[in-house]
């Protein structure tokens, strides 16, 4: 054999295998994930419907005798099938008694202030140098911070914040919040057809603004609620006040049956404006507005048809423990002795790690068992060729989940 034919190959690429198909490609993936959701999730069905046929392909056997043989032998052993019938009815009576109560959201409704509140942008900034207190700087900074912020040209500031000059009182503080509150209330019961009276449950936030009597207790006042209302006030809780009040509502109406709870959520600007140049305080002047929402739960079976929502999950995270996440959000005296609220740089971080905590708490609850064993088995790496393409991110789809 020459040297030349060494350098040859013993198959010419031409007479060679062709390339396989990259079926990772070639098959539609999703498809194959969808077929799998749709498996595990409804498995149980799968798995009880040869039964079911099985069951009833062999009670079609039976002829009268059958039958008659098989009472006969029941009504020789009476006494198990006593046994029987009476843990039955136990255990179905257990059920139904210890389940939870299902919690509705029969309707909500939100404040809209009338058109003389309305602020603007060029209205904020106007009222702003009016005042007269703020620096240059700082009403350039609350521009900035205004047009990033996300705001547009319909906010709503309360009378005493925009007029010149600004009259912050006590008895404007209680104005806005009878506006706000009885705004959102009369709206409520005029769209559900709810008569106050049949209101069992108040429970009420409002962070900055905690007068004596309390806001509840106004609410009481002006709609003549029952004596007998579960009334709750809830003060410096900040932004998460809302979530908190639902989350005591659900847990009220699993106590009391057939019940209405009146949940309202609101904050006050009047008496918490600030007026000074810290501009870690500044910057609340610039996000929080005017404005409040009443919600009507239930746990009535009844209002089930009617109802917008029901309420399944609640998760809550304190992470009052941390010193950085107790100090991202405080109401004290600036140097000139001026009070507000001040946000640290902080709060991005600490707001953006407990959502990553109640979103790793909610994964359980929410997702389909078939997204946990998928999310399980690529975390141990079993079946991460199959199922993750490179450079997918290692987590679950929320998006299946709702």
């Amino acid at each position: 054999m020459s040297g030349s034919n060494l350098n040859k190959p013993l198959i010419s690429p031409s007479l060679s295998s062709p390339k396989l198909p990259d079926f990772k490609q070639s098959v539609k993936l999703k498809y194959v994930k969808l077929g799998y959701h749709y498996l595990i999730t409804h498995g149980m069905c799968l798995f009880l419907t040869p039964l079911f046929v099985l069951t009833a392909a062999q009670l079609s056997t039976f002829s009268l005798q059958d039958l008659h043989d098989l009472w006969d032998h029941l009504r020789f052993n009476l006494i198990s099938v006593v046994l029987c019938s009476t843990l039955l009815v136990f255990l179905s009576t257990l059920y139904f008694l210890t389940r939870p109560r299902p919690v509705y959201l029969v309707d909500f409704s939100c404040y809209k202030p009338e058109d003389a509140r309305k602020t603007t942008r060029q209205v904020f900034m106007k009222c702003s140098h009016s005042i007269g207190t703020f620096t240059g700087e700082n009403l350039e900074f609350q521009r900035k911070i205004l047009e990033r912020s996300g705001l547009g040209e319909s906010t709503y500031l309360p009378e005493a914040v925009i007029r010149v000059p600004p009259n912050p009182c006590m008895a404007e503080a209680r104005k806005e919040a009878e506006m706000v509150m009885y705004g959102a209330l009369d709206q409520l019961f005029e769209k559900t057809f709810i008569k106050p009276k049949d209101i069992g449950i108040l429970v009420l936030n409002c962070s900055l603004f905690n007068p004596t009597p309390s806001l509840s207790a106004m609410v009481i006042n002006h709609y003549k609620l029952r004596g007998n209302i579960i009334s709750y006030n809830l003060g410096g809780m900040g932004c998460s006040a809302g979530l908190i009040s639902i989350d005591l509502a659900k847990d009220l109406l699993q106590v009391h049956p057939n019940t209405y709870a009146l949940v309202i959520s609101m904050e006050n600007i009047t008496l918490n404006w600030y007026f000074g140049n810290d501009r870690s305080m500044l910057v609340s002047n610039c996000l929080f507005r005017m404005g409040g929402a009443a919600m009507l739960l239930s746990n009535n079976r009844h209002d089930r048809r009617r109802s917008k929502y029901q309420l399944v999950h609640t998760v809550r995270t304190h992470k009052g423990a941390d010193d950085k996440c107790f100090s991202c959000v405080t109401q004290k005296e600036d140097p000139a002795g001026k009070i507000g609220v001040s946000l640290s740089k902080d709060l991005m971080t600490v707001a953006g790690d407990a959502l990553k905590t109640n979103i790793t708490t909610s994964g359980p609850l929410v997702l389909p068992m078939s997204e946990q064993l998928l999310f399980f088995a690529t975390l141990v790496g079993t079946w991460e060729k199959a199922f993750q393409d490179e450079g997918e991110a290692l987590h679950p789809r929320f998006q299946i989940g709702f």
